[in-house]
């Protein structure tokens, strides 16, 4: 059976306050809120990311609860990954409504969501929104998951000559979501068709998409220098390359990095 290693690093950026989220839980059992075991590695291991909108409040509980919601349903429930993962999912866009109800000043909150579940067969994940999931093996990277904000569109109609790339990749639509976690019903949902097998020295990387103020090419390099230290060391060197950008709207960047031992 295969060990997994982990490590999460969170940034503001130029922002004051914080609304991403981040939870490993290596189990077994039962996600709890209040009792995250202390361990660095696991067999089994249920990783999620959450990056809220919404405010300095609202930002910041919608992706807490969020992902708290999709921990304790994803964990606690029987079942193939795949219909475990939509509940997760589900049972975090019921949280997002339930709190709106409750609280209607925080009208308009939500979050991203992407959750991932390693095990014996390899990686399912489950995503809305646009924080990217990478697989990082033998020296290259890829994206896994689907961008559910504007800036495919954007690039397809420059491909199509309706733009110019320059335009399409400055457009200030190219961040808005054509799906979140809100509460209503999710508009797009992307979820894994089956178990990705991983193979020993791979790294899969949740993030927000305050990384992608680096490049592909760049968080390639970056993963590549740093893979042989372990998940800590890459997770770090990530976030000190999205800071020495020094880009002054930065954007929140959480990354959490996974590599199978």
């Amino acid at each position: 059976m295969p060990a997994f290693e982990f490590a999460t690093r969170s940034i503001k950026g130029s922002r004051s306050y914080q609304e991403d989220t981040a939870v490993i839980w290596p189990g077994p059992g039962p996600f709890r809120v209040d009792a995250l075991p202390a361990v660095a590695n696991g067999s089994e291991v249920v990783a999620v990311l959450a990056d809220g909108m919404g405010g300095h409040a609202g930002g910041a509980i919608a992706s807490r609860k969020a992902c708290e919601a999709f921990l304790e349903r994803a964990t606690g429930c029987a079942g193939p990954n795949r219909e475990r993962l939509m509940a997760g999912l589900e049972a975090a866009n019921a949280k997002i409504a339930a709190i709106v109800d409750e609280n209607p000043v925080l009208s308009g909150m939500g979050s991203t969501l992407v959750g991932v579940m390693f095990g014996p067969d390899g990686a399912e994940w489950v995503s809305v929104g646009d924080s990217p999931l990478f697989l990082y093996r033998d020296g290259e990277i890829a994206v896994l998951n689907e961008d559910h904000s504007l800036a495919p569109e954007l690039d397809r109609l420059a491909a199509e000559g309706f733009m110019t790339e320059d335009e399409a990749r400055r457009d200030p639509r190219r961040h808005m979501l054509r799906s979140a976690v809100t509460g209503d019903e999710i508009d797009l949902v992307d979820i894994s068709g089956k178990p990705l097998r991983l193979a020993r020295g791979d790294y899969v990387i949740l993030a927000s998409d305050g990384l992608q103020t680096l490049d592909a090419v760049e968080i390639q390099r970056i993963v590549a220098a740093y893979a042989a230290d372990g998940p800590g060391a890459v997770a770090n060197a990530l976030v000190r390359g999205v800071e020495a950008v020094r880009d002054p709207h930065q954007d929140n960047t959480t990354v959490i990095t996974v590599r199978i031992a």
